[in-house]
């Protein structure tokens, strides 16, 4: 199948698709950072910030600047964070839906309460 569109979409979802990239890119979202502070901000080894920031530059997700020995990143796109919101909001829609549908197999599953009748001794 040759569809380049969906490979990209494919491809750039999948880059998206790591807990310490979605970390940077919110680090990020205040505006460029140094490796050093990216580091402390996700706290990991340093091999691994540059190996997930390698993804992200070679899709084009962020961009880098060089200010004398310090190298600089950014979010290429600031509408990534628009993207981002509405996968936030999708993924609290399917935690209500399962919630909703955990108390409901709960209600299901309670013992029927006694009436107060057959709990309540009789009165000769």
């Amino acid at each position: 199948m040759r569809d380049p569109i969906r490979q990209f979409k494919a491809e750039f979802f999948r880059a998206l698709g790591h807990p310490a990239r979605l970390k940077i890119l919110d680090a990020l979202r205040d505006g460029e950072k140094s490796v050093t502070q990216l580091q402390a901000f996700v706290e990991l080894e340093p091999a691994a910030v540059s190996q997930q920031l390698a993804v992200l530059r070679g899709k084009n997700i962020v961009e880098t600047r060089k200010v004398g020995t310090t190298v600089l990143y950014q979010v290429r796109d600031p509408q990534l964070y628009e993207l981002l919101e509405v996968a936030r909001r999708i993924f609290n829609n399917h935690l209500i839906d399962t919630q909703a549908m955990l108390a409901e197999l709960s209600a299901k599953a309670a013992p029927a309460p006694k009436s107060k009748r057959a709990a309540t001794p009789r009165k000769r």
